[in-house]
């Protein structure tokens, strides 16, 4: 067995947590499924590390668990009871006594068509029957390498109405070559998976990052949007640029310094980051979030990670009860950060005791405004607490 002994602290009592360390697909989900009553089960999510192939895992969901809805998606890093992971499989089940679920794949992603993904939308909850008294919340998970997922959310959002949609990008460690998402026993990839629950918890939306923005002002001046590709910042090529702001050369470039020196952009009164993914081979910059000639830029300064960490995952409801877990999406980037300065264990440790269970995504899905370097949630609350939404 490679299963570890969890937290029993850090176990949600609304939902059941497998995780497995094995090596093979089979192993695995037999592993971290080992403990589930399966006919009390309304569906499994499966978060995937990069060392397990999606297919893989897939299939052996669907022969393991025949009669139980299975979704997920590759990742870029897990969380787990245990906090940060890079290497487990984690498998979340949420109960019938609790939720209801409806999904929807769409595909092909790119191109995407507002008017099309917001038509599937709209029908997917048209014909979801509602139950009296629950509650709607949409979960979206994305090809992380779609560049697409600023169109999807938009469009979601405009189909579903005042149903909040909250999700997280699909990733491949840091190899940004192909990413997944799980329906069923099969794989997707340029594809996007929607679900549509109902649930008698109360839950309470997420999303926080720990960026301010400078008077460090710069101006995209040449980009291909539909690439996420900026060419040139200021008139000039958009690393050298980009490097010339931060203090560094084009060459000492990295996912360590994005992850430190993000750029932002204003949205009314808010502020959204907009990561940069990797230099390109011609001088440019590759983005994960959208990007297009003359957008103003402004250079982000840090606050303490671990402060801000703990402030945003921090919440009650009206009887001051902690949630009994956090579905968790955090940037990678975010986790990068926390490794490069040997802050893991603290990290962990403050997911383990709000009992954020999730992934590390390419990207976050939050109120319909797709963001990057953020953490979002979904906070559910234990029925009997009721009142907060």
């Amino acid at each position: 067995m490679n299963q570890q002994p969890l937290h029993p602290r850090s176990l949600p009592e609304t939902a059941k947590v497998g995780l497995s360390y094995a090596t093979t697909a089979r192993e695995a989900v037999g592993e971290a499924a080992s403990g589930f009553a399966v006919h009390t089960v309304c569906f499994v999510m499966l978060f995937v590390p990069d060392h397990l192939d999606p297919a893989e895992v897939a299939r052996a969901a669907a022969e393991q668990m025949p009669s139980t809805t299975v979704f997920g998606c590759t990742t870029a890093g897990q969380i787990t009871p245990e906090g940060y992971e890079n290497n487990a499989l984690v498998m979340l089940a949420f109960p019938r006594r609790h939720f209801r679920c409806s999904s929807a794949l769409i595909t092909p992603l790119n191109p995407a068509s507002i008017e099309r993904i917001s038509q599937e939308a709209r029908t997917l909850a048209s014909r979801f029957p509602h139950t009296a008294n629950w509650k709607r919340v949409s979960l979206v998970f994305a090809d992380g390498l779609s560049k697409q997922e600023d169109l999807l959310v938009a469009a979601l959002e405009a189909g579903l109405g005042d149903v909040p949609v909250f999700g997280g990008s699909a990733g491949h460690g840091l190899a940004f070559d192909e990413t997944f998402v799980l329906r069923g026993g099969e794989v997707h990839t340029n594809a996007a998976l929607l679900l549509l629950l109902e649930t008698d918890l109360c839950f309470r939306a997420i999303g926080f990052d720990h960026f301010l923005p400078t008077d460090k002002r710069m101006v995209v001046t040449r980009a291909v949007p539909e690439d996420r590709l900026v060419l040139e910042i200021n008139g000039a090529p958009a690393s050298e640029e980009y490097a010339r702001y931060v203090g560094c050369s084009v060459e000492d470039l990295s996912p360590k310094v994005f992850a430190e020196n993000p750029v932002l952009v204003r949205n009314g009164k808010s502020w959204h980051v907009r990561a940069i993914q990797q230099v390109a081979d011609n001088g440019g910059l590759w983005f994960l979030s959208a990007i297009d000639d003359g957008l103003v830029l402004n250079l982000g300064k840090g606050k303490e990670i671990l402060e801000t960490l703990e402030t945003g995952l921090t919440h009650t409801n009206n009887s001051g009860r902690e949630p009994d877990f956090i579905l968790g999406f955090d940037c990678f980037l975010r986790k990068l950060e926390i490794e490069q300065k040997d802050l893991v264990d603290e990290a962990s440790d403050i997911l383990r005791r709000h009992r954020v269970i999730g992934f590390n995504t390419y990207g976050e899905q939050h109120l319909g405004v797709h963001v990057n370097q953020t953490f979002v949630g979904v906070a559910f609350f234990p029925p009997s607490d009721g009142g907060l939404f």
